[in-house]
């Protein structure tokens, strides 16, 4: 007999986790092993089309205000009865927002297998917001982190480890693969990139919509790349409230004509393909879905130092890890890769094989199917110890 499973989400914005959780319920589905379901406290974002296709059925929303109103108190009984209408056996949350209202109302639904998930180690959350979260933590049988990072932080934080597993962002090789047609002309033009004289490309993937991404030290750093290196220039893919805020920035650094604002962008293979380095230049992360990409698409990288970036980006031979903030740093590995071009497709050779081997879907699919079941079985039991040993370590 089929499971339903749903997967709940702030909304449906463009964003790496949101694409990672479309990814996740399409692939979770395709399996046969499971009825897969969508919801979200806000039915907005231009994935919502997409996400209602996958499952046939409109994804519903539960709106609220505040965590602290009646708005709260109602959403929560209408969740609670959606859960218990369509039988859900796991809520799977995906968020901040979700893990707190999700936990509550699967609990109330008396929702067998509960999951929240962290994926972030920056500290912007209040007081209040990391006490809920810890209460939400309670709630739930099992806490996905994305990353030892993450993992560890919450351990730190009073999570109990015996709920906690790390299991990490799968990422779909054939999204970051080139349209082999298209020649490189076509694909600059079709980016409003230059293409009359050669340039070479470094590209950031990633919102604009939040300061901890820090595009001012990747543009400082660019400013420093352009100094040595006089055709490079700088791609930035992504949407968001601080694109004005940013190119004014860009002008002020004297880089106008060498910085390309793209904006969101659906053909990352494409992208990546004309692209000679990927950077991140993140304060804080949990896991990067961007360095994922960049790895995929062979292109050497260079991030900061934060997060889970460790866990994937190998110093030295898939890439550089420099500190945060350190655009001198960041500078100098991005003029070394321009300069020593075999350097960097040697490293983006070894980036490709490390994520085919490590961060496929199929190994996070698995991983989650057997989190799923042994929790389900748990509950049957009457038991709620957590997930076992050789699950974690199975991470």
């Amino acid at each position: 007999m089929k499971r339903n499973v749903l997967y709940f989400i702030y909304g449906l914005g463009e964003g790496g986790a949101e694409h990672q959780m479309l990814q996740l319920a399409k692939r979770m589905k395709d399996s046969g092993g499971y009825r897969v379901h969508i919801a979200c406290l806000l039915r907005t974002g231009d994935l919502l089309n997409e996400a209602e296709q996958l499952v046939g059925e409109e994804v519903p929303g539960f709106p609220i205000t505040s965590f602290y109103n009646r708005s709260m108190f109602l959403q929560l009984l209408r969740f609670a009865r959606y859960l218990r209408e369509k039988k859900i056996d796991v809520v799977h949350a995906q968020d901040f927002y979700s893990n707190i209202f999700g936990m509550i109302g699967a609990t109330l639904a008396g929702v067998p297998a509960r999951i929240a998930f962290k994926g972030e180690t920056d500290f912007s959350r209040t007081p209040g917001q990391r006490f809920a979260e810890r209460c939400a933590f309670r709630l739930a049988h099992a806490v996905i982190a994305n990353s030892e990072a993450v993992r560890k932080q919450m351990i730190r934080e009073g999570v109990a480890p015996r709920k906690l597993i790390t299991i990490y962002n799968g990422i779909d090789l054939q999204r970051v693969a080139p349209t082999l047609r298209a020649r490189r002309e076509e694909v600059l033009a079709g980016f409003g990139l230059p293409y009359e004289s050669p340039r070479r490309f470094v590209t950031i993937v990633a919102n604009i919509q939040h300061p901890v991404k820090d595009h001012p030290m990747f543009l400082r750093a660019a400013r420093r790349v352009r100094g040595a290196i006089p055709d490079a220039a700088f791609v930035i893919a992504g949407q968001g409230q601080l694109k004005d805020s940013l190119q004014a920035y860009a002008a002020e650094l004297g880089l106008t004509e060498d910085v390309f604002f793209i904006g969101r962008c659906n053909r990352v293979g494409d992208l990546l393909g004309i692209s000679d380095v990927g950077v991140l230049s993140s304060k804080a992360e949990g896991f990067s879905n961007s360095i994922l990409e960049y790895m995929a698409a062979v292109l050497p990288v260079v991030a900061t130092d934060v997060g889970g970036a460790r866990e994937v980006v190998i110093d030295g031979e898939t890439g550089y890890l420099v500190p945060s903030g350190d655009d001198v740093a960041m500078a100098e590995q991005i003029i070394s890769l321009l300069r020593e071009p075999e350097k960097g497709r040697l490293m983006g050779e070894r980036g490709r094989m490390v994520v085919a081997k490590k961060f496929s879907w199929e190994a996070q699919v698995t991983l989650l199917q057997g989190l799923y079941e042994q929790l389900l079985e748990s509950e049957r039991r009457g038991a709620s110890e957590g997930i076992s040993q050789a699950s974690r370590e199975g991470a």
